[in-house]
């Protein structure tokens, strides 16, 4: 490999990477205090001290300014089930990696902090998204599961075990949402969920305890 050709494009691609997130830091700042539909992005790219089409090229949509990882959060629960242990089921794995995103208070499971939780909540188009997420992340597992037990994604009994499993993850979202906008602390949010969620998976055990067992 020539040393000399490397250096400069892993310094490009560290620039290009540190240019993005500041625009996304200085997009966030703005939404939170002025609200997203009412923030430009001619205000972000004067905010960022960047081109306006600058903006555009690093982000397609303005939605994306503010829900900037959207790719790990589709992609959660697919590596979830594909990284199961021998002997463990796609439940069991979901379970298990739901304890520790509790545990580590991961903004992917929900806990985003009052600001950003609040300008998500009152924002139409910002909702609208992360439903869309939501299904992103549904059809994901889906495509997972089918994987994972040698069937098309399309089949009755991959989209309903993707259907219940999504739908608890969606539901477990928006209890955290909701105990945030509700003033809680992520420590008392931990502490409430930890054991609602345990409820939540137990209801699902009869019925996919054994599915898609690795």
């Amino acid at each position: 490999m020539d040393l000399n050709q490397a250096a400069p494009t892993g310094l490009r691609e560290l620039k290009k990477q540190e240019t993005r997130q500041l625009i996304s830091d200085h997009a966030t700042r703005l939404f939170i205090a002025q609200g997203f539909e009412q923030t430009t992005i001619a205000e972000i790219a004067t905010a960022a001290r960047v081109a306006k089409k600058t903006v555009t090229n690093y982000f397609a949509r303005k939605e994306d300014l503010a829900l900037d990882h959207q790719d790990a959060f589709v992609a959660t629960l697919a590596e979830a089930v594909a990284g199961r242990g021998p002997g463990e089921s796609a439940l069991a794995a979901l379970r298990r990696d739901f304890e520790q995103a509790i545990a580590t208070q991961d903004p992917v499971a929900g806990f985003a902090g009052p600001e950003f939780t609040r300008m998500i909540a009152d924002s139409p188009t910002l909702t609208t998204c992360l439903r869309g997420l939501h299904d992103q992340r549904e059809q994901a597992l889906c495509e997972a599961l089918a994987e994972a037990v040698g069937e098309r994604p399309d089949t009755i009994t991959v989209r309903t075990a993707a259907g219940l499993l999504g739908a608890v993850h969606r539901i477990l979202f928006d209890r955290i949402q909701q105990l945030t906008l509700a003033g809680r602390t992520n420590d008392e949010i931990a502490e409430l969920v930890t054991p609602e969620s345990a409820q939540a998976f137990d209801l699902l055990e009869p019925a996919l305890g054994a599915y898609a067992v690795h």
